[in-house]
């Protein structure tokens, strides 16, 4: 719960209770608020166990956690059911790109390219080498509608 408060802030919040409270009542309030704490804990897991027995025997194994978004898709992801690692697995962008590439410069794709060209490399493209510029004696298509 306070996982992120520093030595600084700590001894900060001391030397303010100090002198707010005054080092002769300090005791009394730290026993006040830590009493407070406990029946605000005690009223939350009995509101929770209230929910559950309520819910049914369906839910017994139901966790209030899992209605924050970010540990129920962490727990669904962890959950291979639905085979989201197979796809997450398979799915190489650097591989996909390389294709997008290839197309739009008009050379073939490494999978309809020979397997001599794709074990020389190991089947990877090197993405930081530039296209091929066609020669200077070659001029694009010109098309006189266009301009």
């Amino acid at each position: 719960m306070f996982n992120d408060i520093g030595p600084l802030e700590l001894v900060t919040i001391i030397v303010l209770a100090v002198l707010v409270f005054g080092p002769d009542k300090l005791p009394k309030v730290i026993q006040d608020v830590m009493r407070t704490i406990r029946k605000i804990r005690e009223f939350s897991e009995s509101a929770k166990q209230d929910i559950r027995d309520e819910l049914g025997p369906d839910f017994k194994d139901f966790e209030f956690e899992d209605l924050n978004p970010k540990s129920f898709i962490r727990k669904q992801l962890d959950n291979d059911e639905l085979g989201l690692k197979e796809i997450r697995n398979g799915f190489d962008l650097k591989k996909e790109m390389a294709e997008v590439t290839d197309v739009v410069h008009g050379r073939e794709s490494e999978s309809s390219s020979s397997s001599a060209s794709s074990s020389s490399t190991g089947g990877r493209v090197d993405m930081t080498k530039k296209p091929e510029e066609p020669g200077k004696d070659e001029r694009p298509p010109f098309d006189a509608d266009a301009t």
